[in-house]
């Protein structure tokens, strides 16, 4: 893969819950900003002089009201993504599973949670690249892995996952 500048750290949560019936995992619909009509996990940009953990934290909570601790951040990957035709968008996204919180997620301005049978998860209405790593992660891998966008900056034109 080409070297590149990271513009932006950011951070993605996924909540896990198992009930007698099914696991399930949390996704949110991008309702504005980047990905917008698209489900994703939980996060967003770090601050000036904060930890991915307490992005993670502070960004759950703003956009699922929910409360959760850094304890309970189990980190699974950290993914480069490179758009050669939309630089300023390459950032470094550090990707947990959250098992353990306090409340019930509610719709904010920016997402609109909604639990998904982890044998259901709509692929097709996510970011090109999620299809590549989410599976190996709720298979129970650790990553580090790297994706290239083509031009339209929503189909993955090239990507390295490396097993940790």
């Amino acid at each position: 893969m080409p070297e590149f500048k990271i513009n932006t750290e950011r951070t993605i949560c996924f909540l896990l819950r198992d009930t007698q019936k099914d696991k399930k995992i949390l996704l949110g619909f991008k309702k504005e900003g980047q990905g917008k009509g698209n489900y994703n996990g939980f996060g967003g940009k770090l601050k000036p002089g904060e930890t991915a953990e307490q992005a993670a934290v502070r960004e759950l909570r703003k956009e699922t009201t929910l409360l959760v601790e850094e304890k309970n951040l189990e980190k699974r990957a950290t993914i480069d993504f490179h758009f050669p035709y939309k630089p300023e968008w390459n950032q470094k996204v550090h990707v947990y599973f959250v098992k353990t919180w306090k409340g019930e997620p509610c719709e904010t301005e920016e997402m609109r949670p909604e639990w998904f049978s982890r044998n259901n998860i709509p692929y097709e209405k996510m970011w090109d690249s999620d299809k590549y790593w989410l599976p190996l992660l709720l298979a129970g891998k650790q990553i580090n892995a790297e994706f290239t966008w083509k031009k339209d900056n929503k189909t993955v034109d090239g990507y390295s996952i490396k097993h940790i």
